[in-house]
């Protein structure tokens, strides 16, 4: 199942790049054993201020036709990196061919877009920055993978 990342903004070259290309390598070289990747990143910016409406516009075009929809917000679910890497696997399992991960600009994830998520999930109660989430999301990632070929990264 290839996994893609659809960002609002442009992540400029510097240490949050370099962790999402570290995490990224890690995640593609574990996950390939596992039928998980290639991890693509796709970015998108609104150049029109068209707001999250126009985000999501650009956002719902760079996803992959018939790709498992989870948008990252505030509002969603919470889990623990288990759960998220069950979740992952059961998707591969289904026969789910692309995993469309999005990140809403500075406003978040227009509310259409955000209904029509088979998963909303949420980095906890606190707000944080989008070029962060990146690296979080893709680090969660490459946990999951870890956890699914029973590496000994995590820890519980």
């Amino acid at each position: 199942m290839r996994v893609q990342i659809s960002a609002v903004g442009r992540l400029r070259k510097g240490p949050e790049l370099a962790l999402l290309e570290d995490y990224r390598t890690r995640f593609d070289r574990t996950g390939r054993a596992l039928g998980l990747g290639p991890l693509s990143l796709s970015e998108v910016e609104d150049r029109k201020g068209g707001g999250m409406a126009a985000e999501a516009i650009l956002l719902e075009r760079s996803l992959p036709a018939g790709s498992v929809l989870c948008v990252l917000d505030e509002r969603g679910a919470v889990m623990g990196s288990p759960e998220f890497a069950r979740r992952l696997a059961r998707w591969r399992d289904d026969g789910r061919g692309d995993a469309a991960f999005v990140i809403g600009g500075a406003d978040g994830v227009a509310p259409e877009l955000r209904e029509r998520a088979d998963l909303v999930l949420s980095f906890g109660a606190m707000v944080w920055p989008h070029m962060l989430a990146r690296v979080m999301l893709t680090e969660q990632l490459y946990r999951a993978a870890s956890i699914l070929a029973g590496a000994p990264y995590h820890r519980v």
